[in-house]
């Protein structure tokens, strides 16, 4: 079986050092702690070089910009680093957002190839930042819908209490007494998604009677049980 070669970071420096040399510059490896020196005229590029986009390598970059302004951070081409991913999309933005420049190196066989994906430009907050509008009012009606904190942050692999979820509860809290209308809980304060709430029964916790009027479902007295703290909130409402 033919063994592999590990990768180095020292592979990364001669089809980068080509490149540069094509296009006008001299190049200097290993100068005052910077991987690569690349120089033409008062023009001066620090390059660093790593087997892996690492926080640490973001850390070491963004201190060689108290030298230059233009610093690369260069990694090898990897199957992961596709234009289009999201998460690829994502460490692109932030790398930019740190002022840096990006250079990819591809090995195929004996031939290797540097890439610049992009080059370092000075981050405007303004322009780069401004809040996406949708997603920001997403965020306060969702907590507008909420009468409580009843989540804990950070954790996974448990029921979110959602403003929807409160909702179903408050409706279903409402119901333990009898049969409703949607108008009637709408005069109790159960607000205007009543009545979608009851139609579509995502959870399936109510159960209509007849036309126009709903009772809470064995389904709903049992899972809605599960939240305690809710229901005496509710229930001191009433």
């Amino acid at each position: 079986m033919k063994k592999t070669t590990k990768l180095k970071e020292a592979d990364l420096y001669e089809p980068i050092q080509t490149h540069f040399i094509q296009e006008g510059y001299e190049v200097y490896g290993e100068v005052k702690d910077c991987d690569m020196a690349v120089v033409k005229g008062d023009e001066l590029i620090i390059i660093e070089l790593k087997r892996n986009l690492s926080v640490d390598l973001l850390i070491q970059a963004t201190k060689r910009l108290q030298i230059s302004e233009l610093v690369y951070i260069a990694v090898p081409k990897k199957p992961m680093h596709k234009p289009r991913s999201k998460r690829w999309k994502d460490v692109c933005q932030l790398v930019k957002k740190l002022e840096l420049g990006l250079i990819l190196v591809s090995f195929t066989g004996n031939h290797k190839k540097s890439e610049i994906i992009f080059h370092p430009t000075p981050y405007n907050p303004r322009k780069n930042t401004r809040p996406n509008k949708r997603k920001r009012q997403g965020i306060l009606n969702e907590v507008d819908g909420r009468s409580a904190d009843f989540n804990i942050g950070g954790t996974n692999r448990t029921q979110i209490m959602t403003a929807y979820r409160e909702n179903c509860i408050q409706i279903a809290c409402y119901l333990e007494q009898g049969e409703r209308s949607p108008k009637a809980l709408l005069e109790m304060g159960t607000g205007k998604k009543t009545s979608s709430i009851l139609t579509k029964n995502y959870y399936g916790w109510f159960d209509r009677v007849r036309r126009g009027v709903y009772v809470l479902s064995e389904k709903g007295k049992q899972e809605v049980s599960e939240y305690p703290d809710l229901l005496a909130y509710y229930r001191e409402k009433l």
